[in-house]
């Protein structure tokens, strides 16, 4: 088991990054919580986080994790209790997720894992990060200041913004 915060959270990224669902269950409390934005509810325990996981790996055969920046500790070298870590992933669509087909495009999606910690584990994580740029890379939505994206907002009610906001 890893012994601090950082070599924790560098085994969880091994570990998106791995292949082995097995390998989640010696990071986290045995009542884990786990959120993300593809999740339809908070998971609780390994074996949920991984069958979630294992479910994005078909998606995603060359999915991988990356640290993007230091961690950030509550208080370091005391308690330890809280933790963010920003990361990236980066992967390809090569399979149907969420009944959305392959589109064989690459993603590269920033991520933000919020956890609190317990005796040395992950016992809530919540991972941030933007669905709609997500929804943007695979072709799903319109970019950002388009004219797809002004008329995508009509449909939605709120009327045209201004090319100067």
């Amino acid at each position: 088991m890893p012994a601090t915060p950082d070599e924790l959270i560098d085994a969880w990224e091994a570990a998106w990054s791995g292949r082995d669902p097995e390998a989640f269950a010696p990071l986290c409390s045995g009542d884990l919580h786990y959120e993300d934005p593809l999740c339809g509810e908070p998971l609780s325990g390994a074996g949920q986080l991984s069958a979630h996981i294992a479910n994005l790996w078909q998606a995603f055969p060359d999915l991988r994790i990356e640290s993007t920046g230091p961690r950030l500790l509550d208080v370091p070298g005391e308690d330890e209790r809280f933790l963010a870590a920003p990361c990236r992933m980066l992967a390809t669509h090569r399979g149907e997720v969420g009944g959305v087909p392959a589109s064989g495009r690459f993603l590269v999606l920033g991520i933000v894992f919020y956890c609190e910690l317990e005796h040395g584990r992950l016992h809530r994580v919540r991972g941030f990060f933007d669905l709609y740029d997500a929804a943007m890379q695979l072709g799903l939505l319109p970019r950002r200041g388009t004219l797809g994206e002004r008329a995508l907002l009509i449909l939605r009610g709120f009327g045209l913004r201004s090319s100067s906001s």
